[in-house]
């Protein structure tokens, strides 16, 4: 008798969860929809209780997955980081990846691509700094190096674009100060000095069009 459900209880602090009281005594907890067709007086067997426990687990652990996704999308290295972190065991993460890359919700090529799409449009960098931070994201070089040359990627035009936001800074500067401080923030986003020097004069020069102001 001592897998007899004896009662059904939801959590007060999560209704979505209810704990499973066998022989009197709790013995464990469930999502209230998994423990849907069970039923007080019910006999479970030591291979269901385990069953139950094991896709309770597994689904836990994948909501908080999505839950982890539903920010932005992540890499499989901070993915695995993250259910680490949160204390499952790794066959039990290796399942939620594998689930994961089914659903296509995980793909370190496509993280990449979006990664580097992202930056163009909101925080322009140079290519070589964009490729450290995709490493940094435990994102593998042939993706890395795969998701550059999709984009198309170039330093000169990367920068142009980084400095026409970066010169609404500074467009009440003279142009040498200009040129000092947009030229420091730039080579702050990874741009090389040669390439920082062959932006600035288109730089200042749309700047000066823009504004009326004396070249």
């Amino acid at each position: 008798m001592a897998n007899l459900i004896t009662d059904i209880q939801a959590q007060k602090r999560n209704r979505n969860r209810v704990n499973i009281y066998l022989g009197g005594q709790y013995a464990f907890s469930l999502d209230r929809m998994a423990a849907g067709w069970l039923t007080v007086g019910r006999s479970l067997s030591d291979q269901e209780i385990a069953r139950l426990q094991e896709k309770d687990e597994f689904e836990s652990a994948l909501n908080r997955a999505l839950h982890f996704l539903s920010y932005r999308a992540r890499s499989l290295q901070e993915m695995q980081t993250y259910l680490h972190n949160k204390g499952y065991e790794p066959a039990l993460i290796e399942r939620v990846i594998s689930r994961l890359k089914e659903e296509k919700l995980v793909d370190d090529l496509d993280f990449a691509q979006n990664w580097l799409d992202n930056r163009q449009r909101f925080r322009p960098r140079s290519r070589s700094l964009m490729k450290l931070e995709l490493r940094q994201k435990g994102v593998a070089e042939t993706d890395i190096e795969q998701a550059i040359q999709s984009t198309g990627l170039d330093d000169y035009e990367l920068a142009l674009k980084a400095g026409r936001k970066l010169s609404r800074r500074y467009h009440l500067l003279d142009k040498f100060e200009f040129n000092r401080k947009l030229g420091a923030s730039l080579q702050r986003r990874g741009f090389s000095y040669g390439i920082v020097r062959e932006c600035l004069p288109v730089l200042w020069k749309e700047r000066s069009e823009s504004s009326g102001v004396d070249q």
